[in-house]
């Protein structure tokens, strides 16, 4: 099995943010995972990344048990994320910051010459080949976006956790990005996203996870899940239909 959660729980001073998840990610597929604000999306990406330890449960990837590893050993095994709330390196170029992700990633490089190299391709990929040059801190929105995926992207990822990568982007950005990430998924990076945009999300996953209040209420493909009456109570609402 390629991602397993085993009765996962996340309590925060005794309140639950997630209540006893047990969930698994297929190799090569797209996991959608949706849910109101509070749901313990966040807390869900953390407790895989190795944010947050677990108060109860296991976390298995590639059948290790990575439950306890720090996030930079989960980095090195083939985790990596995108943050909602982009923070690239402001002072470094494009180019220097996805550098970096070619450094201390899985199968890091450590000639710079050969780093960079690979960096750019990286950017290539994304669309900010031609901004290579330029500081960080000049980009737009949709190019921080980029440059954030770039910069996982050079981690060289077997799993791929992106947090709200279409927030803020206008409907050919949303469009452009969202074939972008089945670009990805091509290449054979497993792939679950936290996304408000359920539509975008039910357009390109293979699966969909409903997380509300910290349980997992649904899981299934798209078309299931959006008929499920108590994602509709809880989250979708009537109108998603109309």
């Amino acid at each position: 099995m390629f991602l397993q959660l085993e009765r996962v729980v996340k309590s925060f001073n005794g309140l639950m943010a997630v209540n006893f998840v047990s969930m698994n990610v297929d190799e090569g597929e797209i996991l959608g995972l949706i849910g109101p604000n509070g749901a313990g999306k966040t807390t869900l990406f953390n407790l895989i990344m190795g944010v947050h330890l677990p108060t109860q449960g296991r976390i298995l990837f590639e059948d290790k048990d990575i439950t306890t590893a720090p996030p930079h050993r989960r980095c090195w095994l083939g985790i990596t994320r995108t943050f909602q709330l982009v923070r690239p390196f402001p002072e470094l170029t494009v180019l220097e910051n996805a550098t970096i992700g070619r450094v201390y990633g899985r199968d890091s490089v450590k000639i710079r010459s050969k780093a960079e190299s690979e960096a750019f391709e990286i950017l290539a990929k994304v669309g900010l080949d031609g901004r290579a040059s330029e500081k960080a801190k000049s980009l737009t929105l949709v190019d921080r976006k980029r440059l954030e995926l770039a910069r996982a992207l050079a981690t060289k990822p077997k799993l791929l956790l992106l947090d709200e990568l279409l927030a803020g982007l206008n409907p050919s950005e949303v469009l452009a990005s969202m074939e972008l990430i089945q670009r990805i998924r091509d290449t054979g990076i497993t792939i679950i996203m936290v996304e408000h945009l359920v539509k975008a999300v039910f357009g390109i996953a293979d699966r969909v996870a409903v997380l509300n209040a910290g349980d997992l209420i649904a899981e299934g493909t798209p078309d299931v899940v959006a008929r499920d009456q108590k994602v509709i109570d809880a989250y979708l609402g009537k109108s998603f239909h109309d």
